[in-house]
């Protein structure tokens, strides 16, 4: 009697724990080598990259004005927009914030901050500074920033760790962080998705935490279908 009743627990346990959802699931891939050695080099052609970023087709791009409320800038903020590219983004910020705010634009591509400053400069947009950032660090100042907002380029931080930090650093205290990626979903995800993000929601999401940050939200977004939108914010003390 006892061992059959000791046979049924571990098929009962075994069951449970083949159905049970893991609540922090896994879901990495390895980063692909080289996936910034393009934005590096000096013949990359931000035209080509123009027409890519700035479409209607791009969800961040037909979603931007979703995306600019969920921020919730502030006139006078300071914001880094990390992972700039082509600075659309940062022209928002610069005009939400207005004139007693400031606006850093932070990418690795040298030619990137070239067009972003060229286009400022066409503008009118005086309250925006370019920043070469590294692979490990955005290089802005302790404690200098309301918001960092990190648009479809957290799957490129080849050291995310150490860039977590840098941006753990450059907040101000009750700082905030915008954090758009893509979806990683085996089996539901298109295939380049699969082979270029190197993990899923929950994974990136554990990450930020594990750096000092509290999560906030989750901010839908209509437009959204491959794309998510999460809000963390560092504590005051």
């Amino acid at each position: 009697m006892k061992t059959s009743l000791a046979i049924a627990l571990t098929i009962l346990c075994t069951i449970v724990s083949v159905n049970l959802p893991s609540v922090h699931a896994q879901d990495t891939a390895t980063l692909p080598a080289g996936i910034n050695d393009k934005f590096k080099d000096p013949e990359l052609n931000v035209d080509e990259w123009l027409q890519r970023f700035e479409v209607e087709s791009r969800e961040v791009y037909g979603a931007r004005k979703a995306v600019l409320k969920a921020c919730g800038i502030q006139p006078g903020e300071r914001i880094a927009d990390v992972g700039a590219g082509t600075g659309f983004y940062s022209r928002l910020f610069a005009k939400a914030t207005g004139w007693d705010g400031w606006v850093y634009s932070v990418d690795i591509a040298p030619n990137f901050l070239q067009h972003i400053a060229k286009r400022a400069t066409a503008d009118g947009i005086e309250n925006l500074t370019t920043v070469l950032g590294t692979d490990v660090s955005i290089r802005l100042p302790p404690e200098s920033v309301d918001l960092v907002f990190i648009c479809d380029t957290y799957h490129h931080f080849e050291e995310p760790q150490q860039s977590l930090a840098s941006i753990y650093r450059a907040l101000k205290p009750n700082g905030r962080l915008v954090l758009i990626d893509f979806n990683r979903i085996p089996g539901e995800s298109r295939d380049f998705l699969l082979g270029h993000v190197r993990a899923n929601k929950e994974t990136f999401r554990d990450e930020v935490i594990a750096a000092g940050f509290e999560l906030t939200d989750e901010v839908p977004v209509e437009e959204f279908e491959e794309n998510y939108l999460l809000r963390f914010r560092k504590p005051k003390s």
